[in-house]
């Protein structure tokens, strides 16, 4: 089975940004969703994580598990019910090293089916010396409409910085 992978919409940060939306997600022509990221948050302390939203819905309808660790522990969170999926050490911060970024990958299978959608994440907050930061996720949003759009927002409340980009693309199965 061959699968191809086209951009659908990117955003290249020219200033600090609260947040991030893909808007109007084709619901045919995909089978799943990819997004790509490299990002620094304006906090200034360790790496941020992002709260990934689907559709605008900002409701207790999402629940998500994360590991995560800095080379020298190993953490793990769960949560259940509430506004969005945290996604793990995506993003550098603001006191990291000038000019760099984490990265972070999230995938959406069956993203315009009519049932709860999962979502896989992995992301790695750099920060160029000493420590690194890595942590995975696994979500699920419960609602049961297509995903139409994506949100992406820093997970204590600063801004992406200037820099930072993220590209979603579609994948299809043939």
């Amino acid at each position: 089975m061959a699968t191809t992978m086209k951009l659908i919409a990117k955003n290249v940060l020219g200033s600090n940004t609260a947040s991030v939306t893909f808007s109007s997600i084709p619901g045919t022509g995909y089978t799943d969703l990819y997004i790509v990221l490299s990002a620094r948050s304006t906090r200034a302390d360790v790496p941020d994580n992002a709260k990934l939203t689907f559709n605008g819905v900002t409701t207790n309808t999402y629940s998500y598990r994360a590991l995560y660790g800095d080379g020298s522990a190993a953490y793990s969170a769960l949560e259940s019910s509430v506004a969005y999926i945290a996604v793990a050490q995506v993003a550098a911060a603001a006191n990291a090293t000038a000019n760099t970024f984490g990265n972070g990958e999230i995938y959406v299978p069956n993203y315009a089916g009519s049932t709860a959608k999962s979502v896989s994440m992995t992301g790695v907050g750099e920060t160029n010396a000493t420590t690194a930061y890595i942590g995975a996720t696994a979500g699920i949003w419960t609602g049961t409409d297509a995903i139409t759009s994506v949100t992406l927002a820093p997970y204590f409340g600063a801004n992406w910085a200037s820099g930072s980009s993220f590209y979603l693309y579609g994948i299809t199965k043939a």
